[in-house]
């Protein structure tokens, strides 16, 4: 990615804009996850029947990932982004409206789908977005969607402590959602006309209906695998990183949500840093190094003799995977410029099964040993990122692999 390059009004008006919708997207999540404990009360559903209508929420999302792919080629990524945004900030609803498991299920199954699309759709114009500035933004796009997960996490919070009602927060949450959704849309780029990606396989593929014709199946396939891997690592933090402290050393659950709590600020924060390192070291070198940072931070984790450098080990994970899945996505971007959706929403898919996998994957190993033991998994998980690095290196005759410089902002 490394050019000469002006940025301009309507580029950073663009950037704004998709800082704005990765934000609010955080924020919708967080209405809902939130929620859960109100939600599961409100319709009665049991804790087996949650994790059912999650893997429904999951295989939503993942549907909607895959329909949006070939309509992100076909007309852009400005218009699904803001359906997908519109849509979702009235799904938000539905969840807290749910009265039983059937009608809850219904909702869960709506949220997915335009939770899965947004998700796809805000990746694709991130990608076009960076590609504009010439350098390394993704990581701060993502950083933007864990601090509108932090706010949407304060807000329940508070509304839940103040006894504001339920649907009267996430219907007012919903408001704000249509509102910045609206605002949002008009700086988004539109479709590119002539993208600057060579891609060969571009005038093969506009005469044909197989998308993939003349696309690196070996190197999209290896993308989705490492994404796979990354997410299935997340995945761990957000699940066990609480209880793996309180079952490990016996502390009380308020010390065990310190794990989580640091392993997300460490992360959010953290995000906000890497691309100028990815500029100065190439994305190669972030994803390796990384995930070695995360492979030592749940060592760490794993091995530590008190809760507190149990803390700090998951502390440190966060650090190393902080921008290991933005650089994958935009490689998935970068890799065909004909079918860049398509490409994005396979590699992003994958990535968000990951994430469902990796908890069950964990608990699984765990029953049947203990949780330390079941948490090497993650490890595993960085040790096969950390050799396929070279995945995200540029298409011939591109340098994004290399330090950038010389470019003018």
């Amino acid at each position: 990615m490394q050019r000469d390059v002006v940025v301009g009004s309507a580029e950073r008006r663009a950037r704004g804009s998709v800082i704005v919708v990765f934000a609010l997207n955080g924020f919708l999540a967080a209405m809902w996850v939130a929620h859960i404990p109100v939600i599961t009360e409100r319709t009665g559903v049991s804790h087996d029947q949650l994790g059912g209508l999650l893997l429904l929420l999951g295989a939503s999302a993942f549907v909607g990932m895959q329909i949006c792919g070939p309509i992100i080629d076909r007309w852009g990524s400005r218009p699904s982004t803001v359906v997908a945004a519109l849509v979702l900030s009235l799904a938000i609803l539905a969840p807290v409206s749910a009265v039983n498991g059937a009608t809850l299920a219904a909702a869960m199954a709506g949220f997915g789908f335009a939770n899965g699309a947004l998700d796809v759709s805000m990746n694709a114009q991130a990608v076009q977005v960076e590609r504009a500035y010439g350098r390394p933004i993704m990581s701060s796009f993502h950083g933007f969607f864990s601090v509108g997960s932090l706010i949407g996490s304060g807000v329940v919070a508070v509304t839940l402590w103040l006894d504001v009602g339920v649907l009267t927060t996430v219907a007012v949450a919903g408001l704000v959602g249509l509102l910045v959704a609206a605002v949002a849309a008009p700086g988004l780029l539109p479709r590119a006309v002539h993208d600057p990606v060579p891609d060969v396989a571009s005038a093969e593929v506009a005469g044909t209906r197989r998308w993939w014709t003349g696309v690196d199946l070996r190197r999209l396939v290896l993308l989705a695998a490492v994404a796979f891997a990354l997410m299935l690592a997340e995945g761990t933090a957000y699940d066990w990183s609480a209880l793996h402290v309180v079952e490990t050393f016996g502390t009380p659950e308020s010390i065990g949500a310190i794990a989580f709590g640091a392993f997300s600020a460490a992360m959010t924060v953290s995000r906000f840093g890497v691309d100028a390192v990815a500029a100065s070291v190439g994305p190669i070198a972030v994803i390796r190094w990384g995930a070695l940072i995360g492979m030592a931070g749940m060592l760490l984790a794993v091995l530590a003799p008190s809760a507190g450098w149990a803390i700090l080990g998951w502390t440190v994970f966060g650090v190393g995977l902080a921008g290991l899945i933005p650089q994958i996505f935009t490689a998935a971007g970068n890799l065909t410029a004909a079918s860049s959706g398509r490409a994005i929403s396979m590699v992003v898919g994958c990535g968000y099964l990951g994430m469902l996998a990796g908890p069950a994957v964990v608990g699984f190993i765990s029953d049947r040993s203990t949780l330390s033991v079941g948490l090497v998994v993650a490890i595993v998980a960085l040790a096969f990122a950390a050799a396929a690095a070279g995945v995200v290196r540029a298409p011939t005759g591109h340098s994004s692999d290399r330090p950038s410089r010389g470019m003018t902002h």
